[in-house]
């Protein structure tokens, strides 16, 4: 009860009768605040029991600032013990003021709970945005375990579920820094935690000694003694995604029913979070590892013939698409190397899978190249057992460096044929042909061969390059014109030069606009100097 800022007198709890008709309790200060009378319900509300009549500090206050040309006044209100009262003032003309006392103890209860709730929902929305916006399993484990420090106890542990005995944890003080512990530990050191761990609902608030608690949730404890201990399951998207354990000190009571329920709010999002998190954490390491077995790979000097080749994914596309090329040296030494070109129909992740089936059987047809056309059927008939329903055009290329130059067997199917750039800039279609794989069941083809002089490149490309839209207006396609004048400029470059210039003058043509996914494979005779062979990388 607050200390007398008025004087006490003793009076006793019925000196007016009339006093104890009113249906509300009343008390009656005289000029100088000293109490003059009361009546029952107002002893009671005052805890007063036949002795002298203590008036609140905060109502004695009031009382000093009414005087009886105040009229009435407002109403006034403040605590005695764990009750709330409201006061109403009534001036006499005698100086003396008869206060009207209210119990209102549960509406500014009820009040509270109401501002403690909608600022708890208000936590929860807060905490469901950034915590939702946090695809990192580390910087998700960072956000829970600051915000349950901030709001929840004084001390967190986030315990991430794991494969096996290792799991991180995630360990927050309030006011201190996150930080991140890999542990070898047992769930049983922590009564409630397997629960949590499996994603069943341990018991609420558990009552724990500190010396109970495993060395790895007091290397997260608060400075004062730890009283009470929550565990709660972290649920995720159909298993659990692992448990949160809350540690209060003496100076906190334990977890009330009210902040039970909040604390599973959070638990909730917390754990679909942290599920979605890991979710797609597995998914961009499995994107990263298709990715990279995707991609073209890179070219360079291979049974002193020179390759360069080049991959730009479409704009609206991922990392890989429906163009491909790829390199197989020969089993011997002599042997062709065999070169492929290609492009599946559309573009993005359906396109690349189809990519990626090509490409491995192909790999399985290597000791078939010899014979281009029963490589194409053999192809063929797989793309029309699979599932995808597309087709792919293709360029197939067996290399052999001989004395006179570098030899190429070149087989079209549906693609765009190859072009050669003499040493002069002469630019030649190579005369080869062919029906596309996975359209029908037989595939008809020619094979053409060509002989690279020393300076000379064979560019392999994908329509990408000849139907890439920009120029001025942004409408045109690039062509063929335009790629063999490009083309024209680059006799007597090295591969590499030469796939750098189409890739660079095809990406000024497009500018900022939408294109086709484009590759491009050069194949290059060595050059010669001074009568002999320049090694593939040296010379002018």
């Amino acid at each position: 009860m607050d200390s007398p800022s008025s004087p006490s007198r003793d009076v006793v709890p019925n000196p007016v009768s009339d006093l104890d008709r009113t249906p509300y309790a009343v008390l009656r200060l005289g000029p100088d605040g000293a109490p003059v009378g009361l009546n029952t319900r107002a002893a009671r509300l005052l805890a007063v029991d036949a002795g002298p009549v203590t008036v609140p500090g905060w109502l004695a206050e009031a009382h000093r600032g009414l005087s009886s040309a105040d009229g009435e006044g407002d109403g006034y209100a403040g605590p005695v013990g764990d009750r709330h009262l409201e006061a109403r003032p009534m001036p006499e003309r005698d100086g003396t003021v008869v206060w009207w006392l209210l119990d209102v103890t549960d509406r500014v209860r009820a009040d509270r709970e109401l501002q403690l709730e909608r600022e708890r929902a208000a936590v929860l929305a807060q905490v469901s945005t950034a915590l939702l916006s946090a695809l990192n399993v580390d910087r998700c484990l960072e956000l829970i375990a600051r915000t349950a420090a901030d709001h929840l106890a004084e001390a967190v542990v986030v315990i991430a579920a794991a494969k096996g005995r290792r799991y991180t944890l995630a360990l927050a003080r309030r006011g201190g820094p996150v930080t991140f512990d890999q542990q070898t530990l047992d769930p049983a050191q922590l009564p409630g935690l397997a629960e949590a761990l499996a994603g069943f609902p341990p018991p609420t608030a558990r009552w724990i000694v500190p010396g109970d608690l495993p060395d790895w949730a007091l290397a997260a404890g608060p400075h004062a003694p730890v009283r009470s201990v929550s565990v709660m399951p972290l649920p995720g998207h159909g298993e659990s995604s692992g448990a949160l354990v809350l540690l209060r000190t003496a100076a906190r009571t334990a977890f009330a029913p009210a902040e039970e329920v909040f604390v599973r709010s959070f638990a909730v999002r917390a754990g679909a979070a942290l599920s979605s998190a890991r979710t797609f954490a597995e998914q961009a390491e499995i994107s990263t590892v298709l990715t990279r077995d995707l991609l073209p790979p890179d070219l360079g000097p291979l049974d002193g013939v020179e390759y360069a080749g080049a991959y730009r994914s479409a704009q609206d596309a991922d990392q890989v698409g429906g163009d491909f090329y790829d390199v197989h040296p020969g089993a011997g030494d002599g042997d062709e190397t065999f070169v492929v070109l290609g492009d599946v129909a559309g573009k993005g992740l359906e396109a690349a899978v189809l990519t990626g089936r090509i490409r491995s059987t192909l790999l399985a047809l290597l000791p078939f190249t010899g014979d281009h056309g029963r490589v194409l059927d053999l192809l063929n008939q797989s793309v029309l057992l699979s599932r995808h329903h597309r087709f792919a055009t293709l360029v197939l290329a067996s290399v052999r460096r001989g004395p006179d130059g570098v030899t190429l067997r070149m087989t079209s199917a549906g693609h765009p044929p190859p072009l050669v750039v003499r040493v002069d800039g002469s630019v030649e279609e190579v005369p080869t042909h062919g029906t596309a794989v996975g359209v029908v069941d037989e595939v008809s083809s020619r094979t053409a061969g060509v002989v690279l002089a020393p300076g000379e490149t064979c560019l392999l490309y994908t329509d990408g390059v000849t139907e890439a839209r920009g120029g001025p207006f942004g409408d045109a396609f690039f062509g063929e014109e335009r790629l063999a004048k490009v083309l024209a400029e680059c006799g007597g470059m090295t591969p590499h030069a030469v796939v750098e210039r189409v890739q660079v003058v095809v990406g000024e043509w497009v500018g900022g606009g939408r294109h086709d996914d484009i590759a491009t494979v050069a194949v290059g005779a060595p050059r010669v100097h001074g009568g002999a062979a320049v090694p593939p990388g040296d010379g002018p």
